[in-house]
């Protein structure tokens, strides 16, 4: 069976409180009499984090913000295998939840008790993946370009090829995954396939030559990375983020294919206390 028979879902398991002892929400749905995490069906072309941000809003009137991956979940609907990307998810703002035909309650529990209140066994083991990392977590997300056309078809300064046609959707995207981490501080190569790359996300990006082909410098570049603390974005180029992300992840992180980013994926590093406990690719 291939990933395109699938059914594809994506959901998240929200948690407030003391990281070292969460709570986190648990839905009951009504028509299956259940109670689950929040999650729900891809809309056609839907990128799962941003279907794991849109159906927890819908299902518990949450705003969040998305933190590492927690294991994914498969099991059979009708026959068919239906699979369930779910990530942890911090609360950023909570208004009244309204009661619905889709969801009727919602419950906050120790993170300990939730499993003695779901119903599935394949739910089960997501809260023990919750606390067995650090939780409260700081994104850092590290962008390869989009597609813009053939550098051998662009007669003009390289710096300036724009993205094409398919690297625009890609950019379109990319600006629905950062809202799931929510940079505060952008920065990208000058070369105007990357600006071009961040620009729907809405934030002005800062231009750092280090980031680009040729102002690239693999000690230098890192350190201006790694500087950045809180909640950042970084748009650069196949020929430098490989290096920069196996140096970001440490000797002691094996960051292996993560490191190798297609045109117009992300990969997020999740940091705490200084160093890199957990990290994702995503293709756009």
């Amino acid at each position: 069976m291939t990933t395109d028979d699938r059914l594809r879902a994506a959901g998240a398991v929200v948690w407030r409180g003391d990281p070292a002892a969460p709570e986190v929400a648990v839905v009951h749905r009504p028509r299956y009499d259940d109670w689950t995490f929040p999650k729900g069906k891809l809309k056609p072309g839907e990128h799962p984090v941003v279907a794991a941000l849109r159906e927890v809003r819908e299902e518990t009137c949450l705003t969040v913000v998305l933190g590492r991956a927690l294991p994914t979940v498969h099991y059979l609907v009708g026959g068919r295998i239906k699979r369930v990307d779910y990530w942890t998810a911090r609360v950023v703002e909570q208004e009244v939840f309204e009661p619905g035909d889709e969801v009727d309650e919602l419950r906050w529990v120790p993170a300990e008790e939730a499993r003695s209140l779901l119903t599935y066994p394949w739910d089960t083991g997501l809260p023990d993946a919750l606390t067995a990392a650090p939780l409260d977590t700081t994104p850092l997300v590290l962008i390869r370009h989009a597609t813009a056309g053939s550098r051998r078809d662009w007669d003009g300064d390289d710096a300036l090829r724009p993205l094409d046609a398919g690297g625009r959707a890609q950019a379109a995207t990319v600006a629905g995954v950062l809202a799931a981490y929510r940079p505060e501080e952008m920065v990208s190569s000058p070369s105007l396939r990357c600006v071009q790359t961040v620009e729907p996300y809405g934030a002005r990006a800062r231009l750092e030559p280090l980031l680009s082909e040729e102002g690239q410098d693999p000690e230098k570049t890192t350190a201006l990375v790694a500087a950045l603390r809180g909640p950042a974005a970084v748009c650069s180029h196949g020929k430098v983020l490989p290096e920069l992300i196996r140096r970001l992840g440490g000797e002691e992180t094996e960051l292996g294919e993560l490191a190798e980013l297609d045109k117009g994926e992300l990969a997020v590093l999740h940091r705490a206390d200084g160093r890199v406990v957990a990290a994702e690719r995503h293709a756009t």
